[in-house]
């Protein structure tokens, strides 16, 4: 097992201000504290929570500058900090961008995956010390979800990263790392969707359509996708969308037409979208007595949810989901072999394939609605 070897310059995409471009610098990263680790980033990409986090709109994130962005990930371990003992040079991982410490009230309840130690990180440090480990000429460069994947190396958390099989394309299953679990997740574990069940889901990212994916294995028998992008409309039917709505191209509001459609609403609603208005058109849209709404976006402006109690009064449920309800550590490894077994799909959601100098076109693609998933090679020595 090899210890650090101290601190080492690469290269990383930093963001220098709100809706910047990324400018490519030579940083410095500190070695891995005590139960931390060096990774060495193979593939990276780009999730619409980066992108929302850089435009910096939302009240509900802290403004952090200068930062390295960047939590969807897959690479190799280069070295550990004292303490840690499963992980091993070389081992292959995903980053985590909220953590398993296994020790907690949370952890160790069996009822959540939010960790009390190793939760989401929303001020741009560690969790251990509260201090960087990227710097530029002795400032520091903030971190993002205690991950920053978009540099050449990073370090994190031992809870923060878990080892999956070394046979698994880190091309590919870079997106299990986020994305495409938490819908899956939610699909799964959160609403635990019943067999011919209605479901609609508003907001046909990777996120959504991982939701579509899910639902479709548990036998929904309709799937509603509701975005304002009408090229979703195709591709969503490759993920078991089999009905799709455009908000613009109706006079009444979505949830009006969702009802009709429904006879008094769908069983499940996804919010996808990361807006807290969409929220409530999302608990309209679903039925009295058991409808279950289920918000994943991460809002892109106001972060406050309103909505009338007689929603609630009559028999509707809201709940949040965070990674799909996953125990991260515990749980993420059973996906890498489900993707193995080709027993869930991942490859669809890539749609770009960049070059790391070329990120800046991922945020590009992702602001214009050209793609879901946009995979960065950081690493090509390989």
């Amino acid at each position: 097992m090899s210890r650090s070897s101290g601190v080492i310059r690469c290269k990383a995409a930093v963001a220098w201000g709100a809706g910047e471009p990324l400018v490519m610098e030579e940083v410095e990263l500190s070695p891995p504290l005590p139960m931390e680790i060096r990774i060495k980033v193979v593939f990276t990409s780009l999730c619409r929570s980066d992108f929302n986090a850089w435009l910096s709109l939302s009240q509900a994130q802290p403004q952090i500058f200068p930062r390295i962005f960047g939590h969807e990930a897959s690479g190799i371990v280069e070295s550990v900090g004292e303490g840690v003992t499963e992980f091993e040079v070389g081992d292959h991982v995903l980053t985590l961008y909220t953590g398993e410490c296994m020790k907690c009230k949370a952890c160790v309840s069996g009822k959540s995956n939010i960790c009390q130690v190793l939760g989401l990180e929303r001020q741009g440090v560690m969790h251990s010390d509260k201090q960087t480990r990227f710097s530029m000429k002795g400032k520091p460069i903030y971190h993002y979800c205690a991950v920053s994947s978009f540099s050449e190396y990073t370090v994190v958390n031992s809870g923060c990263a878990v080892k999956i099989n070394p046979i698994a394309p880190l091309e590919k299953i870079c997106l299990l790392s986020c994305g495409v679990a938490a819908g899956l997740g939610a699909a799964w574990k959160v609403a635990n969707i019943s067999e011919g069940s209605t479901v609609v889901i508003f907001g046909l990212g990777t996120v959504g359509l991982s939701v579509a994916q899910g639902a479709k294995m548990r036998g929904a028998s309709r799937i509603i996708g509701v975005d304002t992008n009408p090229e979703k409309n195709e591709i969503a039917k490759g993920f078991g969308v089999s009905e799709f709505l455009n908000p613009n191209d109706h006079d009444q509001p979505i949830q009006q037409v969702i009802n009709h459609m429904t006879d008094g609403g769908a069983d499940y609603a996804f919010e996808c979208a990361g807006d807290t208005g969409m929220v409530t058109t999302a608990l309209q849209s679903c039925c009295s007595g058991w409808g279950l709404t289920v918000t994943l976006g991460v809002p892109k402006e106001k972060p406050e949810i309103s909505a009338h109690y007689g929603l609630f009064l009559t028999g509707r449920t809201l709940t949040g989901s965070l990674y799909g309800g996953w125990k991260p550590k515990s749980e993420l490894p059973s996906l890498v072999d489900m993707y193995l077994k080709k027993e869930i799909e991942v490859d669809k959601y890539i749609t770009h394939n960049l070059k790391f100098e070329d990120i800046n076109k991922a945020f590009e693609l992702m602001r214009d609605g050209k793609c879901l998933r946009c995979v960065i090679q950081i690493d090509t020595t390989g």
